[in-house]
């Protein structure tokens, strides 16, 4: 009898080891797709946790809507839509940005692209509301075990799956030509291609086998809980933990942290201690992935930091002075027209538009971050969703040894303090550059979604409404309006002067900043700090415009789509990213939902040939005019280089373009000395 309860002990930990199995090789089976499709293409594919979502829709409309056969329906998705859209993104989105040498910004902002753009089309298609029925390939009865333990057969199949696919490509890689190719490839690119080496049709292959692995995660996951558009792509992306601990390069250790994760995270729920510390604990019981990126993307370092060495983040626009300035008029116009047009709206047209100058600060955040400072910031989401929180926290009293504030005084309290939490994201970001530095910010602002957005004791009993001279929408959009201006203001002012050769020298050209004597950690704080700030706003602006703090507001996923949204616009365009939040909002009010999701992917994964996005299109075109008919002096001038502005001559410089636009005319120089 005293062995008993040790008995029944060891049976719960068997049981429990045997449940988180099931996740445990699910992300084991993500790991192994990504580490081969980065061996094979050197690009870590962001967009896996879409890929794996998009599959899983499909193979829930052959099923149960088309009723097809499970097996039949499963070949299809796994066998040619999946390889088939890997082989299509290699083609049209990542093999020209290979080809020309793209840095690591580039590619990841176009992996972005790409997961955005597929949750918008699942969006259009199946609708946004979770849908359940996911079919099981493999269900039935667990598999009876020694001791009275049962193992289900889809755990069974998955772990199956993954001694194949590790074996596999263990047998390919070390004794086939294909695999010698593929080291070939990954060792020097280049020097391969000069070999004779087909890298693309390499390329294509690690991209076919890397979707491949995406549909049999999605249709893994799918039957354990709600097909749901932005949660199954977040909960994929969790497992690039297993990846990164494997440095991008080893399956063995990919698969032994995915195993060893799902069987810690279903051993946790062991745990239940009591009092305030229970819901912390059943949050990392839930969130031990979100957790583990964390730790992993910190730990990594430089190691997959992807360092852009001489180039900058991302293109920058190029047209001129004066390109800029016909630019600069022509968006200035156009945000001034969208922002005034809600002002003539009524009902929900013009409460969905109170949305516009509160996302438009949260976007500035972005410009500042990584349009100015040129650091990858994917948790700017996070920053906006404590700015929200934290306005209706002190609104409501929930702060202990603070009393109910009004609104003005809480939004401000809440900016001072989410501002300096920047130095979450900032103090990475002092040594870490490029892919290192994109997966710490988003997995900081995952774990604010799901630590703190979506814990009751965080957000329960919460009262978030305006003051009442601002209660009316039209006297708080005007509101809103004011703010956005001064928030307009203070970024032009950190772009000017000593701040903003500063900010530009650091983004352009890192280690040539600090030769010149920037202080570039301080900076790089600064501007993590100042971006905090400016997310904090205007997510306390969207909790009071919507009169109630939403976490699906400020979800992670939103928060892609949001970075991916300014790169297109113009990363280093403030006035861009206003027009981007006016797109957002009106594209998904005025059509259907998933339409602006869709646009902006597309955008985001042609950015390679978008440099500076349309920010830099529009000055591009605006510094385009009509040439002279060929022998005049018009013509001469404009191909001697002495067409200039008069404004940009001295008066020499003036005296001397008359005198050469006269003789090529055949006349006296008007003006000109004889």
């Amino acid at each position: 009898m005293p062995n008993v309860p040790a008995l029944d002990s060891l049976g719960l930990t068997v049981d429990l080891a045997l449940a988180g199995l099931t996740v445990g090789s699910a992300a084991a089976l993500s790991g192994i797709g990504l580490v081969v499709c980065h061996r094979a293409t050197g690009v870590l594919n962001i967009a896996q946790g879409a890929q794996a979502m998009l599959v899983a829709y499909l193979l829930r409309d052959l099923v149960v809507v088309r009723q097809w056969p499970v097996w039949p329906a499963v070949a299809c998705c796994l066998l040619l839509v999946a390889p088939a859209l890997g082989v299509l993104l290699d083609v049209l989105v990542y093999r020209p940005l290979q080809r020309r040498g793209a840095g690591v910004a580039e590619t990841t902002v176009a992996g972005i692209g790409v997961f955005v753009l597929l949750i918008g089309l699942v969006v259009l298609v199946w609708g946004s509301a979770p849908l359940s029925g996911a079919p099981s390939p493999f269900g039935g009865t667990p598999i009876p075990l020694p001791g009275g333990h049962g193992l289900r057969p889809d755990t069974v199949a998955q772990l199956t799956a993954i001694a194949v696919l590790w074996l596999t490509v263990a047998a390919i890689t070390r004794f086939t030509r294909f695999g010698l190719r593929l080291r070939a490839v990954v060792d020097d690119r280049r020097l391969a291609g000069l070999a004779g080496v087909d890298a693309d049709r390499v390329s294509a292959a690690g991209w076919a086998f890397g979707s491949l692995t995406a549909g049999l995660v999605g249709i893994a996951l799918a039957p354990y809980l709600l097909l749901d558009p932005y949660g199954l792509p977040l909960l994929v992306m969790e497992t690039i933990a297993v990846a990164v601990a494997a440095r991008l390069r080893s399956i063995p250790v990919a698969v032994a942290t995915g195993l060893a994760l799902g069987i810690a995270q279903a051993e946790l729920t062991r745990v239940r201690p009591s009092g305030q510390l229970l819901p912390l604990v059943q949050a990392l019981q839930a969130n031990l992935f979100v957790v583990a990126l964390l730790a992993t993307a910190l730990l990594a370092g430089p190691g997959i930091a992807g360092e852009y060495g001489d180039r900058a983040p991302l293109p920058a626009r190029r047209a001129g002075r004066d390109g800029a300035a016909a630019g600069g008029r022509a968006a200035g116009a156009v945000c001034l027209v969208l922002l005034l047009l809600p002002l003539g709206f009524r009902g929900n047209d013009l409460r969905s538009a109170l949305l516009v100058p509160a996302l438009a600060l949260v976007l500035l955040s972005i410009v500042v971050v990584t349009g100015y400072g040129g650091q990858i910031s994917l948790g700017q989401a996070g920053y906006a969703g404590l700015g929200s929180l934290g306005t209706a926290l002190l609104m409501s009293g929930r702060i202990p040894g603070v009393p109910p504030l009004p609104a003005a005084p809480a939004l401000l309290f809440a900016v001072l303090a989410t501002a300096p939490l920047g130095l979450l994201t900032g103090w990475p970001a002092i040594r870490r550059r490029g892919l290192a530095l994109a997966l710490v910010t988003f997995a900081v602002g995952t774990a604010m979604s799901r630590f703190v957005f979506q814990q009751p004791y965080a957000t329960t009993g919460l009262t978030l409404d305006r003051p009442g001279f601002l209660a009316g929408d039209r006297a708080f959009y005007l509101a809103e309006l004011l703010l956005l201006g001064l928030g307009l203001a203070v970024v032009h002012g950190l772009h000017r002067g000593r701040l903003g050769r500063a900010l530009t020298a650091m983004r352009d050209h890192e280690p040539g900043a600090v030769g010149a004597g920037v202080n570039v950690p301080g900076l790089k704080l600064f501007a993590f700090v100042a971006g905090a700030a400016l997310a904090a706003l205007g997510g306390g602006l969207m909790g009071l415009a919507g009169r109630a703090f939403d976490a699906a507001s400020f979800d992670p996923v939103r928060g892609l789509l949001w970075f991916a949204a300014v790169v297109v616009a113009g990363a280093d365009s403030a006035l861009g990213a206003v027009l981007a939040a006016a797109l957002l909002i009106g594209l998904d009010a005025g059509t259907t939902a998933g339409v602006s999701a869709v646009a902006v992917g597309l955008l985001a994964a042609a950015i390679g040939r978008l440099p500076g996005g349309l920010a830099g299109l529009a000055e591009r075109l605006a510094v385009r005019r009509p040439q002279p008919p060929p022998g005049t002096a018009g013509a001469a001038l404009a191909g001697s280089g002495a067409a200039l502005a008069p404004g940009r001559l001295t008066p020499a410089g003036r005296r001397v373009r008359a005198l050469i636009a006269a003789r090529q005319a055949g006349g006296p120089a008007e003006g000109a000395d004889p």
